[in-house]
C-alpha cells in the first residue's frame, strides 16, 4: 500500500484550482453533485468547494460510486514509471521539512540515485531536487497568506536550510519575494 500524502483539504483545493499537474495520481477530486472524479490538473470547470471530496486511492473513489472524468482520464496510467514518480513525489511531500539527499529519495524507492534521477527527470522534466523546491515553495506560499509567521519562520518551516536559498528559489519560482507575495495576498502574479 502506498503512503498517504500529507496535504490538508485547503492545500488540495489550491492544487486543483491551479490545475497543478505535480499532484496527479497522488490524490483525486470527487465532485458529489456530478458523481465524477478527476486528476488535480483537470482543466474542466471547477466545482464549488462544498461539493468536493478528496480521495488518495483510485479504488477508494470508485468504490464510493464516482466515475472517471472523460476529459482528464484519471484512471489511465500514462507510463510504466508513473508508480515510481508517484512514490518519489509522495516521499518528497511527506518529508519536505527535512534535509533530503538524492540518496534518501533513492533509498525510499529502492533504486540507485543515478537511475532514479534520470528516470524521474525523463518523466517529469525535473530533478527530484527542483521538484522538492517547488513543493517547499508551494507550502511557503500557503503559509505566507494563511499565517502570521515571519518569512524566516516560513523558510525553516518548509524545510529550507538557509534564508538566502529560500529567497532565491522563491523569487525564481514565483517572480517576487516572499514579502511581495504576502503583500499581494498571494494573487496570481507569478511568472509561469
Amino acid at each position: 500500500m502506498m503512503a498517504t500524502i500529507n496535504l490538508t483539504f485547503d492545500e488540495m483545493w489550491e492544487k486543483i484550482i491551479a490545475c497543478d499537474q505535480k499532484y496527479d495520481g497522488l490524490f483525486f477530486t470527487a465532485v458529489k453533485t456530478t458523481g465524477i472524479y478527476c486528476r488535480p490538473s483537470c482543466k474542466s470547470r471547477k466545482p464549488k468547494k462544498i461539493n468536493v471530496d478528496f480521495y488518495i486511492d483510485r479504488q477508494e473513489v470508485e468504490t464510493a460510486g464516482f466515475r472517471a472524468c472523460k476529459r482528464c482520464q484519471p484512471e489511465v496510467e500514462f507510463s510504466p514509471n508513473v508508480a515510481l514518480v508517484r512514490s518519489v513525489v509522495t516521499y518528497l511531500v511527506n518529508h519536505f521539512k527535512q534535509p533530503i539527499t538524492l540518496q534518501d529519495v533513492a533509498d525510499s524507492v529502492g533504486l540507485s540515485p543515478y537511475y532514479l534521477e534520470r528516470t524521474f527527470k525523463q518523466e517529469t522534466g525535473e530533478t527530484p531536487r527542483s521538484y522538492l523546491e517547488k513543493i517547499r515553495v508551494d507550502k511557503a506560499t500557503h503559509l505566507l497568506v494563511t499565517t502570521d509567521q515571519t518569512n524566516l519562520e516560513v523558510c525553516y518551516e518548509v524545510g529550507f536550510q538557509s534564508p538566502s536559498n529560500f529567497y532565491r528559489v522563491f523569487k525564481r519560482l514565483k517572480g517576487c519575494s516572499p514579502s511581495e507575495y504576502r503583500k499581494l495576498g498571494g494573487s496570481n502574479h507569478e511568472l509561469d
